[in-house]
């Protein structure tokens, strides 16, 4: 299979099931933002961090690519089950959104209560957690200004809510095991 197809080169691409729309049209960067996330959660996963949340994101990286199948699939083509099966489109399970609120309750039975905002940082692992949390809003941002024109399945909104919350959740655990020092923030105060 060749990498490259030419079929690019004018701008356009193809959406799952054939319908071609422009590059710079935003359900391309939707999926894209998508896919950007799914990057950052194999960087996470590339560093010196517990088997148990290795795992944990691979579960996440699988879910985001049934989330980027559906962003890149034609819209009309969702809406009828025999296309969606014959193109190999699952949608997004509920029971995956009931996942991510179990693995953030159990990470939080471990933190000390937030009582302050935390400055991203501490540790190059944490510093990754923060720059995934903010690509995960972004992609949230993107889905939501979509759904607004080109209604997608609702639980793909509600799972990128409730992943930023995870891999901020994620960024604390993971401050605690590593030893990093979590730095509260402090408004200025008026003079």
């Amino acid at each position: 299979m060749k990498i490259y197809t030419k079929t690019g080169d004018k701008g356009t691409t193809g959406l799952v099931g054939g319908t071609r729309i422009p590059k710079h049209d935003l359900r391309i960067d939707c999926y894209g933002t998508v896919d950007e996330l799914n990057s950052y959660l194999g960087l996470i996963r590339d560093q010196a961090i517990s088997k148990d949340s290795k795992t944990t994101l691979i579960k996440i990286q699988n879910q985001l690519f049934i989330i980027g199948s559906l962003l890149a699939t034609d819209p009309e083509k969702l809406k009828d089950e025999s296309k969606r099966k014959r193109l190999g489109i699952t949608f997004l399970e509920a029971d995956a959104i009931a996942f991510l609120e179990t693995e953030i309750d159990a990470m939080n039975l471990a933190l000390p209560p937030m009582t302050h905002f935390i400055l991203p940082g501490g540790h190059q692992t944490v510093s990754f957690c923060h720059i995934a949390r903010c690509i995960c809003r972004r992609a949230e941002r993107n889905v939501s200004k979509l759904n607004a024109d080109q209604p997608t399945q609702p639980e793909v909104l509600i799972y990128l809510n409730r992943l930023s919350d995870f891999i901020f959740v994620l960024a604390r655990k993971l401050s605690k095991e590593l030893e990093a020092e979590e730095i509260k923030w402090i408004p200025n105060k008026p003079s």
